[in-house]
């Protein structure tokens, strides 16, 4: 096996995987869960808004 051989078997390796990848995280199973992942910054900040208006100490 010569460099040339690898060098293309490393690139559809990586190529395949990036498919992978994409597909994976486009996929409409997945869409519920990263919507609620990027919700979560917000979901924080009505936590801590409850915590000062109801007179408790942070």
């Amino acid at each position: 096996m010569d460099y040339g051989t690898l060098r293309g078997i490393i690139t559809i390796v990586v190529m395949v995987t990036f498919v992978g990848i994409f597909a994976w995280a486009y996929s409409s199973s997945r869409k519920k869960q990263f919507d609620d992942a990027a919700n979560l910054v917000f979901s924080d900040e009505e936590q801590s808004a409850m915590a000062n208006n109801s007179g408790e100490p942070k």
